[in-house]
């Protein structure tokens, strides 16, 4: 079975699983499908969460291939997130897991 290169795994399930696992990944990831993110909107959005522990997740979110960091150069200047493809393409798995909640 040929293992992936992101998280050396070879289930993708399992992949996925480790690519969002941690306090804040599913639920930013959840909004995500929404549209872009900005950190200050999520930090709002995700109750409990600071501005430490949402920056790795971001972060982590990002090197995995699932968010993509954009910087808006308006005045402000300010950075949103969006899914990118791969990020996209699971969508059908995320409305199947919630159908069975």
């Amino acid at each position: 079975m040929k293992k992936n290169a992101v998280t050396n795994e070879t289930c993708p399930a399992q992949a996925l699983l480790k690519m969002l696992s941690g306090k804040w990944k599913p639920e930013i990831f959840r909004l995500a499908f929404d549209g872009p993110l900005r950190f200050s909107g999520l930090l709002r959005q995700i109750s409990g969460s600071n501005k430490q522990s949402l920056a790795v997740a971001l972060k982590e979110l990002e090197e995995v291939g699932l968010l993509q960091k954009v910087v808006i150069r308006e005045k402000p200047l300010h950075i949103e997130y969006n899914l990118t493809e791969t990020g996209r393409s699971l969508l059908p798995v995320f409305e199947q897991l919630e159908s069975l909640g």
